[in-house]
């Protein structure tokens, strides 16, 4: 049975569209269901919010609020490769029930609008990851 919640919660995706198993969740009454509180206008706010990021700080802060409050899991780490802009970096929200494919990709991409704007970010990123440091 559907779960009823005293908040408002993301409406579904059109079928087909997306594999998010909100369906699945809801139907779960263990399951952790804090990703549906992230609506589409929630979403838009949010992706505002990455954008106006102007620190590392910040970043890693909005990485620690985004795994209290909603239970997303955001990784951002260093290629392999050569790193020379934003997009030599990986940035992932980890998958799991409730989380739209187009949230996978819209927090990455703000993300890295974000770091094309302060590259001094993608700087701290490479030194906590012993890119940048003494050797």
């Amino acid at each position: 049975m559907l779960q009823a919640f005293p908040f408002p919660i993301r409406t579904e995706c059109p079928p087909g569209a997306c594999v998010c198993q909100r369906d699945v969740l809801l139907a779960d009454a263990d399951s952790d269901t804090r990703i549906l509180r992230l609506t589409r206008e929630e979403e838009k706010k949010l992706l505002a919010h990455i954008e106006n990021i102007a620190s590392y700080e910040d970043l890693n802060k909005l990485a620690e609020r985004l795994d209290s409050q909603l239970g997303v899991v955001l990784r951002i780490t260093p290629s392999n490769n050569e790193v020379r802009s934003a997009r030599g970096l990986s940035i992932v929200l980890a998958d799991r029930p409730g989380l739209c494919r187009k949230t996978r990709q819209a927090v990455p991409t703000a993300i890295r609008r974000c770091l094309d704007r302060h590259p001094e970010i993608i700087y701290a990123i490479l030194d906590a990851h012993d890119l940048l440091g003494p050797n």
